[in-house]
């Protein structure tokens, strides 16, 4: 699929797999992309933001603020689970540092290749879609956007729909100000 993908896009999915590890995430997820996108300047996504008078800054403070997930030992002790319990039982059956030696616990401990949950799976497929859309034979970073602006994406949609980036208009953006590239 990244075969399209131009190089800034990629550096743009490279760059959501960075704040996803940043943010101690255990996938790539959708805010994550768009994230990256904030943060990517000289861009049309972000021309097309800025057509909406959304400051990438807003939208780091928006995925910031997003509601982040309890921890493993605050969710099991939700539900009447000690985990501290239930690893000095496990370590005294099985010895110290049991539970680390676990396949599991390695793989997250690498965390590589981080998957890319359904909401970044969808926002990138629909990119891909986007551009066949427009009729370009590239995905670029405002295809991102523009994929992510669909509601099955997720946070990143949440978010730009509450700051009032539309998919119809961004749309129109974008084949407007990839056609002044193109003349320009």
């Amino acid at each position: 699929m990244f075969e399209r993908f131009t190089g800034k896009a990629r550096e743009v999915v490279v760059a959501a797999r960075a704040d996803a590890v940043a943010r101690g995430a255990d996938a790539i997820s959708s805010e994550h992309l768009l994230a990256a996108i904030a943060r990517t300047p000289d861009t049309i996504a972000r021309m097309v933001l800025t057509g909406f008078s959304v400051a990438p800054d807003d939208l780091l403070a928006d995925i910031d603020a997003l509601k982040t997930r309890l921890s493993d030992d605050e969710a099991l002790a939700g539900i009447g689970i000690d985990l501290g319990a239930v690893r000095r039982q496990v370590e005294q059956a099985f010895g110290p540092g049991a539970l680390d030696r676990t396949m599991a616990a390695r793989r997250k401990s690498k965390r590589w290749p981080l998957p890319f949950d359904r909401s970044a799976k969808k926002a990138l497929e629909l990119a891909l879609r986007e551009a066949i859309a427009l009729k370009h034979n590239y995905v670029g970073i405002e295809h991102i956007l523009l994929g992510m602006l669909h509601a099955e994406t997720g946070a990143a949609q949440q978010i730009l729909a509450a700051r009032g980036v539309m998919q119809r208009p961004a749309r129109i953006m974008v084949e407007e100000l990839v056609r002044g590239q193109q003349a320009g």
